[in-house]
């Protein structure tokens, strides 16, 4: 119980508790904020760490100049930290994904999940793949269901590469231009709850689209 109460302090205060590793650790606070967005793009086992909310920090903390962080490097760390951690995400899928067919399930990873992604990538084609870099959990999960499905490694990267390109530097620079605003540093917890509750909609709206469905006529 106190682990996840300090789990969730973290989460909702990392623009402090980042500033305290820039303190303490300097430059290899680049080195660390590379190892959490890899962990959570690269192993399907972490889909929990705060990826979103920690970009917006990261840039935050960049528009200090008492920090000594310089926003496009963290950036550029970060992109290759993100497209690594994808890479190993889709060739453990590949390596994988033939278990879960055979068990049913491997960990929380069934194989009815994997049949209704593939699915979906099949039906929204690899635009996909960028929108699941934009949400919580899925970004995780997706690129091992892509290595562990039909969908190509030159087709995946391509996707992969852009929405890369996308999320790190639109949450960054977000961070970096307004996170050092008198409102969002008093707020700064409801500013994180507010990017959650926007990176999850996609998910509602999935959930209650799929729960509200007509069934298709036989």
């Amino acid at each position: 119980m106190e682990l996840i109460k300090q789990f969730i302090d973290i989460f909702l205060h990392l623009d402090k508790h980042l500033f305290d590793i820039v303190q303490e650790y300097g430059t290899l606070t680049y080195v660390i904020l590379f190892l959490i967005v890899f962990t959570e793009t690269g192993l399907v086992i972490m889909p929990l760490l705060p990826g979103d909310s920690l970009l917006f920090a990261a840039g935050a903390i960049a528009a200090n100049e008492t920090a000594g962080l310089n926003v496009w490097l963290i950036i550029i760390i970060l992109i290759i930290a993100a497209l690594l951690g994808d890479n190993v995400n889709y060739f453990m899928g590949s390596k994988f994904g033939g278990e879960i067919r055979k068990r049913e399930r491997v960990l929380f990873l069934k194989r009815e999940y994997l049949e209704k992604t593939e699915a979906f990538y099949e039906k929204h084609g690899g635009s996909t793949v960028i929108m699941a870099r934009f949400i919580p959990i899925v970004r995780t999960v997706a690129p091992f269901v892509a290595g562990a499905g039909s969908m190509t490694y030159s087709k995946y990267i391509t996707y992969c590469v852009i929405g890369a390109l996308l999320w790190v530097p639109s949450l960054t620079l977000l961070g970096y231009f307004f996170g050092n605003m008198e409102i969002v540093k008093k707020n700064f917890e409801l500013v994180i709850f507010g990017i959650i509750g926007f990176s999850i909609l996609p998910m509602i709206f999935g959930y209650l689209k799929s729960k509200f469905a007509k069934p298709s006529a036989a």
